[in-house]
């Protein structure tokens, strides 16, 4: 079961120096210092979530053991502080090592210190006020996460579906054979800011935050409150629709010729499990492209469907003659 852990981390001045030194940049945990304090089991598991031998960690006191006995690989962590979820992560290797921990975090004279260490094998840096995570999680307006917090269940699915989070668990193309059709359908992923960094190499991408905005928008034009997505052997989709009619939406953040072949290849590669054989592909663009890329989308019987200034949307849909063309192609195999 996924997780999601709120972790407050930049409230005080021992804090944001604990972020500087061990978020903010990579930590080489292969250093003489650092190594000689891992076990080598532990060291094992770092290599093969971090091959380049570096990665960014947090911890927990032993105060928070209870949590964070059940947090594991692959859950989700919110790093607060400021007001505001200042980045979205995910939990590599977990361990504890009061030693290794005091190497990172030299606790105060007569503080206690951390023993409870974590990798992370994504992280991405964003400014979600908690306005908007209280909103998700069902809290006060004015709650300020002064503490860790786990959540599970419905209140850390809502969580990942609010923020457009795609954890590596989403199954996906490492995770299941080409050839198995079975899909799972989940609410519909969005995220509500509009601008994020993105690092995660050799990884499947992790948030995705201006095409979740467009993908709310399209949304709340169509009067839904709710939209789905299916995740696949193929990935996870932007958004799946079966009323008014049955759509396969992908969102592109900007217009440019790369992500017109972005939402190609990705609608492309979902469509063969759709669990609508007759629903139309659609590429949702924040503005109208130029004629040679929507020709392009056409030429493949993919609509287009942009935003205009007004905060409406326009589609400009492919040839029917396209549409048949591709959908016959799809129906005949994965």
């Amino acid at each position: 079961m996924l997780k999601v852990l709120v972790s407050p981390s930049y409230g005080s001045a021992e804090a944001r120096k604990h972020w500087h030194d061990t978020l903010d940049q990579e930590v080489d945990y292969r250093d003489r210092h650092r190594r000689r304090l891992l076990t080598e089991a532990v060291l094992a598991d770092l290599d093969r979530s971090h091959p380049h031998g570096k990665a960014r960690f947090w911890g927990a006191r032993p105060a928070h053991d209870k949590k964070m006995a059940t947090v594991t690989s692959g859950d989700v962590v919110l790093f607060t502080g400021d007001n505001q979820v200042r980045a979205i992560g995910e939990v590599g290797v977990i361990f504890r090592n009061a030693d290794f921990a005091a190497c990172l975090w030299p606790p105060k004279d007569g503080a206690e210190g951390w023993h409870t260490v974590y990798s992370l094998t994504a992280f991405e840096r964003t400014d979600i006020p908690y306005e908007e995570l209280n909103e998700v999680v069902g809290y006060k307006s004015n709650h300020t996460y002064p503490g860790q917090l786990l959540l599970t269940g419905t209140r850390a699915r809502a969580v990942c579906d609010a923020f457009l989070i795609a954890p590596r668990r989403v199954p996906g193309p490492r995770d299941a054979a080409p050839a198995e059709r079975s899909v799972r359908i989940a609410a519909a992923e969005e995220m509500r800011m509009a601008h994020t960094t993105y690092e995660r190499p050799r990884a499947r991408q992790f948030v995705r935050r201006r095409e979740g905005a467009l993908v709310r928008a399209y949304r709340a034009a169509l009067g839904l409150t709710e939209g789905r997505r299916y995740y696949c052997p193929s990935g996870v989709t932007d958004l799946y629709l079966e009323s008014p009619v049955a759509e396969l939406v992908e969102a592109k953040g900007d217009t440019t010729r790369s992500h017109v072949r972005q939402a190609l290849a990705q609608l492309l590669d979902y469509a063969p499990y759709c669990p609508r054989p007759d629903a139309r592909l659609t590429a949702l663009f924040p503005s109208p492209l130029d004629a040679a890329n929507a020709a392009f989308l056409h030429r493949y019987g993919i609509d287009c469907v942009h935003q205009t200034a007004e905060g409406s949307f326009e589609r400009l849909p492919a040839p029917e003659e396209s549409r048949r063309a591709i959908g016959a192609l799809i129906r005949g195999g994965v």
